[in-house]
């Protein structure tokens, strides 16, 4: 295998693109194509750490296309060569072979891999992937675990003097809203909510920044404060009309909002549209409850309300 071979050659290099900055999570499958493109350059470099990280993300985007065998194949001929490179590689090595485990719901298998990365990361000083695996053992852990994990990972991430670490506040003020939120602590879940939206203001994506908006709205709702929520979710309906995009988390907010309000006749609309956008949305293939219920307010194959023709 070719890991094995380079490791063999001279050290002979060349400039190398950052393929890291090449990532693009919603299309791994174009991700995976660009990584591949750069494959006769990383071998041609006789770069080990460079060719074998550029395979622990070729790994992670066929796991994220579930293509899980390919993956375990791909890390395989990493692991040939980690004794042969530096402790980032084999942190990454682990992350990846990790998450291709929990992503095929083998949970009990990915877990001891991330803990042994991040040990090593810490061992390295290597935050960035402190936090990523902190991060992901939270993922694997039951939820009543699920906090300590993240808030380690944020204790990193806040305190780290890489500007790539501190990034990752973004992502861990979210996912510990949504842990407090899951558990009904929603005071502590709208502090965070709100925490992540200042962070998300100061990078700039709008994206982000409106999805961060959305948790904040949602929580609102959940503690009574109905009308506010409201308001929020109709000037995020405006914005993402404005930019041309269609949520049907928002239609759906918007809905409850109006039901909560004691206006069904007109969250019925809403509930019709968000049944449209959320039913074809991959990452609720598994809340069949959910959709069921928005398809049966929404009376959608009955007599909808004309509401919704205006989404």
């Amino acid at each position: 295998m070719f890991v094995a071979e380079v490791a063999a050659g001279a050290g002979r290099k060349t400039k190398l693109p950052d393929f890291d900055s090449l990532w693009d999570y919603d299309h791994p499958g174009a991700t995976e194509k660009r990584f591949r493109e750069l494959l006769p350059a990383a071998l041609d470099s006789r770069d080990l750490p460079y060719l074998t990280q550029l395979l622990t993300q070729i790994a992670r985007s066929e796991g994220l296309q579930r293509k899980f065998e390919a993956a375990h194949k791909t890390l395989d001929r990493v692991q040939k060569g980690l004794d042969k490179t530096d402790d980032r590689t084999r942190v990454r090595y682990l992350l990846e072979r990790g998450r291709v485990f929990n992503s095929s719901g083998k949970r009990d298998d990915a877990r001891p891999l991330f803990l042994e990365a991040f040990d090593l990361a810490l061992k390295s000083k290597d935050d960035f992937y402190a936090v990523d695996a902190a991060h992901m053992i939270a993922i694997a852990e039951p939820i009543e675990k699920q906090l300590l994990w993240n808030l380690k990972a944020l204790d990193i991430a806040e305190n780290s003097t890489e500007e790539k670490a501190r990034i990752w506040k973004g992502s861990l003020y979210n996912n510990i809203g949504w842990t407090y939120f899951e558990q009904k602590q929603y005071e502590e879940s709208l502090l965070m909510f709100e925490k992540a939206l200042e962070f998300q203001q100061q990078q700039g994506d709008p994206n982000k920044i409106l999805i961060a908006k959305w948790c904040v709205a949602k929580t609102l709702r959940l503690m009574d404060h109905t009308e506010e929520a409201l308001e929020m979710q109709r000037d995020l309906y405006e914005q993402y009309q404005a930019a041309g995009k269609k949520s049907g988390y928002v239609y759906e907010e918007i809905a409850e909002c109006l039901t909560v309000m004691g206006q069904e006749q007109e969250a019925q609309g809403w509930f019709a549209a968000a049944y449209e956008e959320l039913s074809k949305d991959p990452k609720l293939a598994n809340e069949q409850d959910r959709l069921n219920r928005l398809k049966e307010l929404g009376r959608v194959g009955g007599q909808e309300m004309s509401g919704s023709s205006n989404l």
